[in-house]
């Protein structure tokens, strides 16, 4: 990894073009020089199979047999097969473990680069972006050697073949190049559309894959909102001592775009000494929180200065909290010092939080947070920069998801007590503490426009006394929004993993749910004729050259019509599999979104989004390609193998005696792999989403680990994930060549005593044609059982994906979308009373009561505050509205119906929910405002009036 940044920092220098390309060729070349090396002695030893054939023909029709050039003949046999076989396991696993650590250094480039990703360029790569270069493209790049060389000798091998045909036959040999040649110059037009197609295919996956990510992340708000559909639908069609100033800005002008002329922030001069109290303050889209991005480096700077001198720790005003317990958050990769994290913890007013969860400080807290409330999130990130002991903190809004009684101790005994030594920048719409600060900034349009302490800005009687005015006018009694009740219970589901045997019935799983069994008796039909007349074509040729009455223009005439004939079924095998492909592919994919946008929310809550993102991208990957190719080859190949053992036998029925326990054995060491190799592939199903999972929620928290300064600690964290998923690819890939390394030397022991009892055999026992011909089929026995045992095994190991993605489909479902029996009338709710009756929730079916048997009235029109402390019941209780959880017992009526009677649709599309955290999805405002396109553009110019600073 070290080697690859210099290579890329070197070059980078002088030209960014082609700079991860050539990173990867200076990095990996010496071994590629070696694994090169080995390609081409085995190259070399395939080569000369022509003319270990040739070389026997001519002992065949000698008239007297020299039984020593027999025994030489079989000698090069057996050195040729060693050095293909030895040499070529050597290729392949090199070649693997290189394109391994291609892989893997092109993932850590990703996750390194987008920890210095500047906020510009954020806005140009969504997580799901990001997320996809690793998962998705940097795993296909770790094919690349094995592919390269492959290239290569393919070409080389076709060149020597050419070279001994023209030694062998000679001029002769030149009409045959001429379909050689045709064939070629056709691969390029097909080849430059099957890369167009892949190209296209790639944004296409992409795009798909981002907006997976995107609604994944937003799915609480998608079921309040009764979306599923829609988006359903968007996801299948895609720190200096020694300074005066901690914080000192002049001439200060902000962008996001550095093509765009509209500035963010303009002409801002601060200077902030140190251990001063800032407040920042002003309407909605001012500028304060692009003024704190600023500070950090996160806004590309235009003109002015900026230095900031002293660590930095930054409260974020959306709550960014990572997988993992509480005291994991709070002490965010800096080793245990107990007095100062139960301080840490006491002035962020946890310690009752904490004594409340049943694992303590140890209580697992989900993905995002989404076990936690607004307010114990906000705390937990404030604990963690108090924690952190830093030496200015930028403090976003931090008291906005917090009662007023819980924002006064948070400001007091945290800000004012706990900080009280520190720099700290604070943004707040909490007008009531700004008379404690040193220095108030209010700002408008992205400007500073007044400065000073309370007493003078008040005096001076502008926008800052409208705004202390507006906020005295308002009564202002904010509650946390929670999820009462999953606490202290294990929220994130071990990934489940299936054991033992794979079996058939996943194979016919995947064929059953596809209704692919009709094209799958084409396949092996189209497949198996196409081998036969492909044997056929040789046999013609071993029999009729050596009747002399028969004409050149009748043997080339049959022998095209055979050889036309396999092609064209070789073609409707390909179709065939292709079709197949995309039936189950299709089928697949629209059962498995299905079942996720039909998941109750407590799916969301307990799964991490990395683990759905790996079931939604490699897995259906697989189903896409890889299995519908691995059923062809694997159906139909055993019937070649037995062609050949026949025509082996047909000369020789003693090559029997050791055909068949090769066969027996190869079938035991088959059995021997497939039991270690199925479970290393299961649990490399496991190791994938944790490096997704991570990389996706690095990127969401990307701000604040750099303003805490730990990239490196997340780099190295990251680090280990990789190193797991490797490690497991690696034994699956070594396992593969133990297991091919015996096949081959099995069969390898059939060819020679093939060759052996061939060169034994008296003269004129067996004609030379039909000798040479089964020579030849002999030598490619051990290709074919090695090819199967591989495409065989591949299934297998492919057929774990169909398990994982059925596993999600099975995934218990919500209740019906609509009820039609049960359908509320048009113009409900007209009134909006809701009555409560003896309502009783819990979260699952063995977890304590969080609702106990509530029953009251919202009464019609009425303006309605539910207030309470932390864990008692609020959130479930708007959950409960929406049946985001359904009710254990007791019943919810408003206007006179039971919610629970009717479909999920129809309730919710009648409801309407203001959520904490906002959520907002790529497109323009009219999308985020009109997801389903109901309404017309006067309608959304109508509600711009009602929130002018919208537009």
């Amino acid at each position: 990894m070290h080697a690859w940044e210099s290579l890329a920092r070197e070059r980078s220098k002088h030209n960014t073009k082609n700079l991860v390309l050539w990173s990867i060729v200076r990095t990996h070349l010496k071994e590629n020089i070696l694994i090169g090396f080995y390609a081409l002695l085995r190259t070399i030893a395939v080569s000369l199979s022509p003319l270990i054939i040739y070389a026997f023909v001519k002992y065949s029709n000698g008239k007297d047999k020299d039984l020593k050039e027999g025994l030489f003949i079989v000698g090069f046999v057996i050195v040729s097969k060693v050095v293909d076989s030895v040499f070529q396991r050597h290729w392949f696993f090199d070649s693997r473990r290189s394109g391994l650590k291609m892989r893997s250094a092109l993932m850590v480039a990703v996750y390194r680069k987008q920890l210095k990703l500047s906020s510009s360029a954020r806005r140009r790569h969504s997580t799901g972006e990001i997320v996809n270069y690793i998962v998705v493209d940097a795993y296909r790049m770790g094919e690349f050697p094995w592919w390269f060389h492959m290239t290569w000798t393919s070409t080389l091998l076709l060149v020597l073949s050419i070279g001994v045909l023209f030694g062998v036959v000679g001029v002769g040999a030149l009409p045959g190049l001429v379909p050689l040649v045709i064939c070629g110059l056709m691969n390029v037009p097909f080849a430059k559309i099957l890369q167009n197609c892949i190209a296209k295919f790639m944004i296409s996956q992409d795009d798909r894959l981002r907006s997976t990510t995107e609604i994944l992340n937003s799915m609480k708000i998608i079921k309040l909102q009764s979306w599923e559909e829609k988006f359903k639908n968007l996801v299948e069609n895609l720190r200096a001592e020694d300074s005066v100033n901690a914080v000192e800005i002049q001439d200060g002008n902000f962008t996001w775009d550095h093509e765009s002329l509209s500035l963010i922030l303009r002409d801002v001069n601060l200077e902030i000494k140190w251990g001063q109290k800032i407040a920042v303050c002003g309407p909605v889209g001012a500028g304060k929180s692009s003024l704190l991005y600023a500070i950090l480096g996160e806004i590309p700077r235009i003109s002015g200065t900026v230095n900031v001198n002293g660590t930095i720790a930054y409260v974020s005003q959306t709550s960014w909290i990572q997988s993992g317990t509480v005291q994991d958050n709070i002490l965010f990769g800096k080793p245990m010092d107990k007095t100062r994290y139960e301080n840490a913890i006491k002035v962020c007013a946890l310690d009752k939080d904490i004594n409340d969860f049943s694992h303590g400080d140890l209580t697992e807290i989900g993905q995002r947070g989404i076990n936690m409330s607004g307010g114990q999130k906000q705390r937990i990130q404030l604990a963690r920069a108090v924690y952190n002991d830093a030496d200015i903190y930028l403090l976003d809004d931090p008291f906005s998801a917090v009662d007023a009684h819980t924002a006064a101790i948070l400001f007091n005994d945290c800000v004012m007590t706990a900080l009280r030594d520190k720099t700290v920048i604070l943004v707040t719409h909490q007008v009531e503490f700004l008379s404690e600060v040193d220095t108030i900034l209010v700002m408008e349009g992205g400007k500073v426009t007044q400065s000073g302490n309370y007493e003078n800005l008040l005096t001076a009687g502008t926008a800052f006394e409208q705004l202390v005015s507006a906020h005295k006018e308002t009564i202002s009694d904010e509650g946390e929004i929670s999820t009462e009740g999953q606490l202290g219970v294990q929220l994130t589901q071990e990934e489940e993993k299936e054991i033992g045997d794979v079996g058939w019935k996943t194979f016919w799983d995947y064929i059953s749910f596809s209704r692919g069994a009709l094209m799958l008796c084409w396949i092996i039909l189209a497949q198996s004729v196409f081998i036969v007349l492909q044997t056929g074509s040789m046999f013609w040729l071993a029999l009729a050259i050596e009747v002399p009455k028969l004409s050149s223009a009748t043997l080339i005439g049959v022998y095209s019509l055979i050889s036309f004939g396999g092609t064209a079924f070789a073609l409707l095998r390909s179709i065939f599999g292709a079709k197949l492909g995309l039936k189950a592919s299709t089928t697949f994919f629209t059962s498995f979104t299905t079942a996720i946008f039909n998941a109750p929310m407590l799916f969301f809550d307990s799964t991490p989004v990395g683990r759905i993102l790996t079931r939604a991208s490699s897995d259906l990957s697989i189903l896409d390609f890889d299995i519908p190719l691995a059923i062809t080859f694997a159906a139909s190949i055993p019937l070649e193998i037995v062609l050949v053992i026949c025509i082996m036998a047909a000369m020789t029925w003693q090559v029997l005696i050791v055909a068949v326990p090769a066969m027996v054995a190869s079938k035991y060491f088959q059995g021997y792999y497939q039991v270690s190799a199925r479970e290393l592939i299961r649990i490399s199903g496991t190791t994938k989403a944790p490096v997704m999972n991570f990389a996706s929620e690095t990127s969401l928290g990307v701000v604040t680990v750099r303003a805490f300064n730990m990239a490196d600690r997340f780099f190295k964290n990251y680090l280990k994930l990789v190193d797991t998923d490797a490690t497991l690819f690696l034994h699956s890939n070594v396992a593969m060549e133990w297991l091919v390394l015996r096949i081959e030397a099995l069969q390898n022991l059939t060819v020679i005593t093939a060759t052996l009892l061939l060169v034994l055999v008296p003269q004129g026992y067996v004609s030379s044609g039909l000798a040479a011909l089964s020579l030849s089929y002999a030598f490619s026995l051990t290709g074919a059982q090695v090819f199967w045992t591989r495409w065989y095994c591949n299934l297998l190991n492919y057929l774990i994906s169909v398990e994982r993605i059925k596993q999600f489909i099975n995934i218990p479902a919500e209740p019906p979308a609509i009820v039609e029996d049960n359908r509320p009338p048009s113009s409900w709710p007209s009134k909006g009373r809701i009555d409560l009756q003896a309502l009783e929730i819990r979260y699952r079916p063995n977890a304590p009561l969080v609702l106990k048997g509530i029953t009251c009235t919202f009464k019609e029109g009425s303006r309605v505050g539910v207030v309470g402390r932390t864990g008692s019941g609020k959130s479930t209780l708007i959950s409960a509205l929406f049946r985001l959880v359904e009710p254990a017992s007791g019943d919810i009526v408003i206007d006179g119906i039971n919610i629970c009677s009717m479909g999920l649709k129809d309730l919710r599309m009648k409801l309407s929910i203001i959520p904490q955290e906002p959520t907002l999805f790529k497109g323009s405002i009219r999308t985020n405002l009109d997801p389903l396109g109901l309404y017309s553009d006067d309608d959304i110019w109508k509600v711009n009036e009602l929130a002018p600073q919208l537009m």
